[in-house]
């Protein structure tokens, strides 16, 4: 979707820590059955929400996140942090007529159902910033994402349009602050708040949906990354004792931070994912899963058993309403006996029982 005018995601070092962020980002994105249909993927976008100041308050939501850390280092350590969150985008359904293109609900095209729905497309704003610069103030950074739409033709086996689907996204602004105080000889606790200023309706009394209507606004599962060099952040979990008092000083609001990264340790770790989704230190995806599900407190293998038995009519309803369901059901009908079998059950490790 190019015209939606998408950051740029940079590629971590580590694949591992990105494929956990994305994991994340998309956690309850959509849920099995994977349809429009389906009752519980009518109040959707239920993870990360930071919603505008003006409607906040009466929706009941968050206009503001923060993530407090502890970075153990230099003062000259640089800091990058990036906010990422999905923006929620309307797609509608146009069918051509002889008086021109008119709003539908759905439109078949040889066969193939299309939908009016939601979607969403990632954003990202990053902020470079050392750590000595984030101590002598707040660093602040804009978040300035215009309105825009994008139309993608319908076309028959001829070729001939007969009809399009029109995707638009609202403007979204706030900002992301980045600050710092020192609590010992080389350690620093790093906040990072990210605030949603974008102008929505205030929501009547008991106003039905609002709270759907309002997320359009929002900043949608809202997810900070931060890596440091050559400093090191500190578990908030399992702190080391010297650190203990500090590490449980620090305010997270809507969000909790774990170490991530391979080759990291226990004692700290250069890269710190700070989510909505509640997790121990260096989570990760289990290497058997075929990709995304979008629903990480089920089991992968049960999932992908319920995809292949939904009847052809609710694949086809599943296809329609969203692009990434479409691929979720590619992906499950593509699995080979052996990858079905590996989704079964793997052992870890084997450790001594009294240490269980």
């Amino acid at each position: 979707m190019d015209a939606v005018k998408q950051a740029a995601v940079p590629q971590t070092a580590d694949r591992a820590v990105e494929k956990i962020v994305r994991t994340c980002l998309y956690e309850g994105y959509l849920l099995w059955p994977y349809r429009r249909s389906a009752l519980k993927n009518t109040k959707r976008w239920t993870f990360g929400g930071v919603f505008p100041q003006s409607c906040a308050v009466g929706l009941g939501e968050p206009s503001r996140m923060q993530t407090q850390v502890l970075i153990e280092g230099p003062a000259d350590s640089e800091v990058s942090v990036r906010v990422r969150f999905l923006h929620v985008v309307d797609r509608g359904v146009l069918r051509d007529g002889p008086d021109g293109a008119e709003p539908v609900d759905e439109l078949t095209v040889d066969g193939e159902r299309h939908v009016a729905w939601q979607e969403a497309t990632e954003r990202e704003v990053s902020v470079p910033v050392r750590l000595s610069a984030a101590l002598g103030g707040p660093v602040t950074t804009a978040v300035d994402i215009p309105a825009g739409t994008d139309e993608e033709d319908l076309t028959d086996v001829s070729g001939r349009r007969v009809g399009a689907l029109v995707r638009g996204w609202n403007a979204l602004t706030g900002a992301v602050e980045v600050s710092a105080e020192r609590v010992a000889e080389e350690v620093h606790r790093l906040t990072v708040r990210v605030e949603n200023t974008t102008p929505c309706s205030v929501p009547g009394p008991g106003a039905r949906h609002a709270r759907e209507a309002a997320a359009a606004y929002a900043f949608v599962s809202t997810h900070t990354v931060l890596d440091t060099a050559p400093g090191r952040f500190v578990s908030l979990i399992d702190p080391p004792e010297r650190l203990h008092t500090a590490a449980k000083s620090c305010e997270n609001q809507g969000t909790w931070p774990v170490l991530v990264g391979e080759g990291d340790t226990e004692d700290g770790a250069h890269t710190v994912l700070s989510s909505p989704v509640t997790l121990y230190d260096f989570p990760a995806v289990a290497p058997e899963s075929p990709g995304d599900l979008f629903d990480g407190t089920e089991i992968d293998q049960l999932l992908v058993l319920s995809v292949l038995s939904l009847t052809e009519e609710e694949q086809q309803e599943a296809r329609a309403c969203d692009p990434r369901a479409r691929e979720i059901l590619d992906r499950c009908a593509g699995l080979t006996p052996d990858e079905l079998i590996a989704l079964h059950g793997t052992i870890r490790e084997f450790r001594p029982l009294e240490d269980v």
